[in-house]
Parts: structure tokens; C-alpha cells; sequence
């Protein structure tokens, strides 16, 4: 009997072991960082899901950008009647444009701000206010707190935030990258098909053995966009929009937009505009956006009026002429919609669909699993697809969380280990 009494004890500190191992793993988190080596900044997008109703300028004073470039990535009309005032739902998910700079050799976002306040805790920050795009952790490291249980209200934080930009490219095509935090209910399968690109490519992007995701992974996901090619010296240089959305320049004198239909930046003064330079080409009648056409026996002449950057407070304008073998048909603009009041729990609220079971007809446009992170079976990763890397930057403050529920489970055992004596 009395050599039974240590295999017991034995076994059930293996199985206490086990336990914490599995709990801890199973709320380990992920992010895509892009290494980097310059100090010039790019653009990118936080997808951003608000934690309570909250003005359009608040959402916007929580990023510290320009709320009408929120609302214009995400297509919402701007003309609506004190439109930065509107009230947008709890729940709703939002597409956040930010500047991504480079520090410390990855690619992050360093401009954000936040002030306490008296019920602020670094994790209530992280995971409820932030959505969980950054941890509890990575905010203490940022700011150098060293007791995360002791906030001065009115103290002002860097919330460092993630984005990546792998030069604006995906494939060798225009694209911008969206930083999107996993929820539960979602599959590699079914984000790839609702952001119209791959498992293949979202495997490579994020550097993944394998499609397992977990909650609160944060993974970069590639949109294609219509890319500007405005000189070094224009303050908007690098100009990126998403397809299906629109971006303001030039001081709220220009809206640019991105499809339907074609990858072509298309640009027009916007409805915004007040006091602005000159939208007018030069030796030209045609105003910015203008486009003018000639049928002839050999083709279509077209003459158009584009806009090339803002320099200095002015807006570049430049006249172009070609000759294509049709005309082509009139300008066609992404579809507007009226500033949310409600969350509509369609396909983007609601649990992400797989291949088989979208109720669309929607599926990736590739369901071939890499065998490797970043290559195909048997063949090495495309020559033009841009590779990150993970980090586990938020493992270490939920795998904390795990500690009271095996201190309990210790104790457990310990109870077990003295009933058995």
C-alpha cells in the first residue's frame, strides 16, 4: 500500500502540470511585424471594433486622425449634415487609417495618445477601449510603467499599435495592409474570402505554419488599392487607397477614390472643399476630374485633367492626352453609405464563412494549404509576396490570467494529496 500513495501523488502533479501548460497555451496570442530599416513612414489600416457608441470625432481623437479620412475608408458619406458628430454604434467595425512608421526596427504605429482616466486599468486600455490591438504589456513597455495596478489619472500614454506596409505591395500589385485582430468565431478560410485575397497569401503575409488562429491574433491582411505615383517632394506622396473606398488630400480640397470595376486612383475636388489653390490644368479649360473625348477613325482621343500631389499649399494639376481604341464610359464611384446608427449583423458581424458553407457562393480564390509557412507544396514562396514574422507580444499578460485558476487547482490537489495519507 504504501508505494501506491507516491504514484498517486505523482499522477495527479503531471496532470496539475498539464493543465497549466494547456491553459496557458491555449490563450497565447500572435502579431505579424514587419522588420524595417528606414525612418519614412507608409500607410496603412487598423480594423477597429468600438467598445461603447462613440462620436465620429471621438473614435477619431482616440487614433488622432482626421475623422473624415475615417469616414472616407470606410465609404461613408461626408456630406451627411454634422457628420463628425454622429453617433456610431457599440459593436460597429471600422477600418482606422494610420501613419506606420518604423522604430526600433519594426514596423508600428507610435502617433497615438491616450489620457487616463479614474476606472482605467492597462488591460481595460488594451483589450476593451483599443479593441485589443495592442497589449497591456506593450503599453507599460512603451511608457515605462512599473506598476501596472498604479495609473495617475490625466497620465498620458503611447499606445503603440501595429501595421505593417511590406513597400505597398502584395504579389507585385497595389495593396494596403489591414491589422485585424482574430475574433472567435473566425477561420483563416473565412477572412480570406471576405477581404478578397487567399489563405495561400494571408499564410505568407503572416508567416503561418499552418491556418490555426486563435482569438486575439492579430493578423495582417492584404487589400488591394489604387496606388499614386505624386512626387517625394507632395506632402500626400505615398497615397494609398483601398478599393472600394476614398481618401482626402490637399488640405479637404481633394477626394481620390478606388474602384469599382478598375485599380486606377481616380481624384476630384471634394465637397469639402472651401479655399483651395487652383484645380484647374494649365492651357486647358478642363477642371481636375475632367476627362474630355474624340471619337476619330483611328481610336479615341481622351484628354483628361489629373491631379499629381499638393506642393507647398498648391494642388498639381497635369494634362494628358491619348489615343485608345474606345472611348471609354463615364467615371464610376465606389457606393456611399449613410453614417451607421446600428450594426447590421451580416456576413462581416457574423461568424466568418468557409468555403463550403458561405451562403454568397463566396470562397477564397484559393484553398491550397502551404505545407511551409511562406511556399506552396514543393515550391518556394512567390517571388513578389512580401514574408513577416510573428511575435507573442501579449502572451505573457493572459498567460497570467491563467495563474488564479491553478493556484485553485493546487490547492485541489493538495486537499487530494491529504485525504490520501
Amino acid at each position: 500500500m504504501s508505494d501506491k500513495k507516491p504514484v498517486f501523488q505523482n499522477t495527479l502533479c503531471l496532470l496539475l502540470l498539464l493543465s497549466i501548460s494547456a491553459n496557458v497555451g491555449l490563450v497565447t496570442c500572435k502579431s505579424t511585424i514587419e522588420p524595417c530599416s528606414n525612418s519614412g513612414s507608409c500607410n496603412a489600416l487598423l480594423g477597429y471594433t468600438l467598445y461603447t457608441n462613440l462620436k465620429v470625432s471621438e473614435v477619431a481623437s482616440l487614433f488622432q486622425v482626421d475623422p473624415i479620412a475615417i469616414l472616407n475608408a470606410n465609404a461613408i458619406d461626408i456630406s451627411y449634415p454634422d457628420v463628425e458628430n454622429h453617433i456610431l454604434p457599440s459593436q460597429l467595425f471600422l477600418k482606422i487609417p494610420i501613419a506606420c512608421s518604423c522604430v526600433d526596427g519594426i514596423r508600428k504605429s507610435v502617433s497615438t495618445k491616450y489620457k487616463t482616466r479614474p476606472s482605467d486599468t492597462l488591460s481595460s486600455i488594451a483589450d476593451s477601449i483599443y479593441s485589443g490591438l495592442v497589449s497591456a504589456d506593450q503599453i507599460g513597455e512603451a511608457n515605462s510603467v512599473t506598476d501596472p495596478s498604479v495609473l495617475d489619472v490625466g497620465q498620458t500614454l503611447v499606445v503603440p499599435l501595429p501595421c505593417t506596409c511590406f513597400n505597398g505591395t502584395d504579389n507585385a500589385l497595389p495593396a494596403i495592409y489591414l491589422s485585424y485582430v482574430v475574433r472567435p468565431v473566425d477561420t483563416l478560410a473565412g477572412i480570406a474570402a471576405r477581404y478578397s485575397t487567399t489563405i495561400t497569401d494571408l499564410m505568407n503575409v503572416n508567416a503561418m505554419g499552418s491556418t490555426a488562429i486563435k482569438a486575439g491574433d492579430i493578423l495582417a491582411v492584404p487589400l488591394p488599392a489604387c496606388a499614386s505615383n505624386f512626387p517625394r517632394y507632395s506632402s500626400d506622396h505615398g497615397l494609398i487607397v483601398p478599393n472600394g473606398s476614398y481618401a482626402i488630400t490637399a488640405s479637404h480640397c481633394v477626394q481620390c477614390s478606388c474602384g469599382p470595376g478598375n485599380l486606377k486612383l481616380y481624384c476630384m475636388p471634394s465637397s469639402l472643399a472651401v479655399s483651395c489653390s487652383s484645380m484647374q490644368c494649365r492651357n486647358s479649360n478642363l477642371m481636375l476630374g475632367n476627362t474630355t473625348v474624340q471619337q476619330t477613325s483611328g481610336g479615341c482621343n481622351v484628354t483628361s485633367c489629373s491631379y499629381g500631389g499638393y506642393v507647398n499649399g498648391s494642388i498639381i494639376t497635369s494634362l494628358s492626352t491619348s489615343l485608345q481604341p474606345r472611348c471609354p464610359g463615364g467615371q464610376k464611384f465606389p457606393t456611399l453609405i449613410d453614417p451607421p446608427t446600428s450594426v447590421v449583423r451580416d456576413s462581416m458581424f457574423a461568424p466568418s464563412p468557409s468555403p463550403q458553407s458561405d451562403s454568397a457562393g463566396t470562397t477564397p480564390k484559393s484553398s491550397v494549404v502551404p505545407t511551409k509557412a511562406g511556399s506552396l507544396p514543393g515550391l518556394p514562396p512567390a517571388a513578389n509576396s512580401p514574408i513577416g514574422s510573428t511575435s507573442h507580444a501579449c502572451s505573457l499578460r493572459k498567460s497570467l490570467a491563467t495563474f488564479p485558476r491553478a493556484l485553485v487547482m493546487l490547492l485541489f490537489v493538495k486537499f487530494l494529496m491529504s485525504m490520501s495519507l
